[in-house]
């Protein structure tokens, strides 16, 4: 059967990419860590396994985003249901606001950008984990091979990756962080394009975690090796911190949008933020309008700005915000948000009452019909810049994340998740699987999540036609525009009175995706028909599949 969506297959815009067609696909930003994945499903693992291979080969080759201390987040369909998994760590139990005001002073707003103080436990490895025993084939060690052996025999490093990590290279707030210069500079310097990178220490922490299913990464030596870390530099995470974590699963909130229904990973993340733009965009004929016209433009940063700030405002560990998803959702209340939207000029929104509101992606599928949409993070590039010698543990950055004001939702305490930037992301129609898709990018994540999926459901463009066309990102009351946006539709946005900026971030850009659509949506056997990949060439990545 073919696709129900109909696509205009020869819409496209500048790129290297043309989309990818298979039965088993799977979707990364590095080469290497997609060919691990596919090793998986030779091997006859499920997307799940191959999901989990990717994801540890990607902590070796792609360190500039994220590592063995990150945080993930992963929305699978099983074949039959759709599950969410919070693999977001939780703050150590010293931190309060009195714990950084102490150490920092009370003028500070956050806890530290770098350093032991903006390390939360990282939650990355116990995802491979709670996948692998929930859903996986194929033994845990299997999973762990083909990274022990990239990070043991290395790896030429590629173009986009040895940019970040030059970047990266010249920020002594990054450099000189305990064990980051050992590891991440072996020569003094980052490496350089096609330098073999290899990293020992790494390969040496993947087989503890291979031999005990993780466990020795939370209750065993690893632990130990951070606690005493963090103990030698002013630090505050302990083996019981770590003892105490598990990650968990979560039922993703969702809001139809033009016959499909998005699906995200409810709060503490952001992925809200996509939900409430899109719940506002449906008010809106969004079709009868150019697909790159300012006018289209116009609209989306306006409910993006709307949804920002409900946001920004609201959203926390779930435990702690005063309004549900529910509540931020509600159809009635996002109808009302969608009227404040002026098509004739750009407005600063405040946010709403409610009603009584550095990153690597990979998605897999396979011919069972399997589907995974996986992230992890170190956030802002490196993380804090701290690795822990002789493990190769590179940490997170997530504390950084809290609040230190004592009014809001998300102000530190111990034991508790900060608000998080990274989103996977997943489409079904009708409670039928339809695609498993992300974008990696800080707050450009729900941005790229609305853009793309309206280009695809409003204006039929197809998946690697979606990915590729330029963007725009609303961030701080500005709204940048990527290289290869429309001149005229650039100059009318100004004139409706957005604030356009030059936008340089070397990290996050205008982010990075990777999307895997089921050629039948659905309705077939996807053995027969397959899926139709996508890969961001704003990154090093591919689709590979069989």
């Amino acid at each position: 059967m073919s696709s129900t969506h109909n696509f205009d297959w020869t819409t496209g815009y500048a790129s290297q990419r043309s989309p990818v067609f298979a039965r088993n696909v799977v979707s990364t930003s590095h080469p290497l860590a997609a060919q691990a994945g596919l090793r998986m499903l030779q091997a006859g693992g499920n997307a799940v396994d191959a999901a989990i291979a990717t994801a540890a080969v990607m902590t070796i080759v792609e360190p500039c985003s994220n590592g063995l201390g990150s945080d993930a987040f992963c929305i699978l369909w099983d074949g039959k249901e759709l599950h969410g998994l919070n693999a977001s760590g939780c703050s150590p139990q010293a931190w309060t606001p009195e714990y950084f005001e102490g150490k920092y002073g009370k003028a500070e707003q956050t806890p530290p950008k770098r350093g032991w103080d903006s390390v939360t436990v990282p939650g990355a490895v116990s995802a491979w984990a709670a996948l692998s025993q929930r859903f996986g084939k194929l033994p845990f060690a299997d999973l762990m091979a083909p990274a022990i052996e990239t990070a043991e025999r290395g790896y030429a490093v590629p173009v986009i990756v040895q940019q970040k990590w030059a970047s990266a290279a010249a920020l002594p707030e990054i450099t000189t962080q305990p064990g980051f210069a050992q590891a991440f500079l072996p020569k003094g310097r980052a490496p350089q394009v096609g330098e073999l990178f290899q990293f020992p220490d790494a390969a040496r922490t993947l087989r503890l975690i291979a031999q005990t299913k993780g466990e020795a990464f939370y209750r065993g030596e690893v632990a130990a090796a951070l606690e005493a870390h963090a103990r030698a530099n002013g630090g505050s995470l302990t083996a019981a911190d770590m003892a105490g974590y598990q990650p968990e699963w979560v039922k993703p909130v969702a809001q139809d949008y033009r016959g499909y229904t998005l699906h995200e990973i409810p709060p503490n993340g952001q992925g809200i933020a996509a939900l409430i733009a899109l719940g506002i965009l449906k008010h809106f004929d969004m079709a009868s309008l150019p697909v790159d016209s300012a006018a289209s433009q116009h609209l989306q940063i306006e409910a993006m700005k709307l949804a920002f700030a409900d946001v920004y405002r609201h959203v926390a560990d779930s435990r702690a915000m005063t309004l549900t998803s529910a509540q931020m959702l509600d159809p009635a209340y996002l109808a009302g948000r969608a009227k404040l939207i002026d098509s004739g000029r750009a407005q600063d929104f405040g946010a709403g009452h409610g009603p009584k509101g550095g990153t690597i992606y990979l998605s897999t599928a396979d011919e069972s019909g399997m589907m995974v949409s996986f992230i992890q993070s170190n956030y802002m590039g490196f993380g804090s810049g701290v690795v822990v010698p002789g493990t190769g543990v590179s940490l997170q950055n997530r504390g950084h994340g809290f609040t230190l004001d004592r009014e809001r939702e998300n102000r530190v305490a111990p034991g508790k998740r900060p608000f998080h930037t990274i989103i996977p992301a997943f489409l079904t129609q009708q409670g039928r699987p339809v695609m498993s898709f992300g974008i990696m990018g800080g707050d450009m994540q729900p941005q790229a999540h609305m853009q793309t999926l309206v280009r695809m459901l409003d204006y039929k463009q197809q998946p690697q036609a979606a990915c590729d066309a330029p963007r725009w990102r609303y961030f701080g009351g500005m709204v940048n525009l990527e290289p290869g946006f429309n001149p005229a539709a650039a100059q009318t946005l100004a004139d409706l009175g957005h604030r356009i900026a030059p936008f340089t971030d070397s990290y996050q850009d205008y982010g990075a995706g990777q999307f895997i659509w089921r050629l039948d949506e659905g309705h077939g056997d996807p053995a027969v028909t397959g899926y139709a990949a996508a890969s961001d060439p704003r990154r090093d990545g591919q689709a590979a599949g069989y």
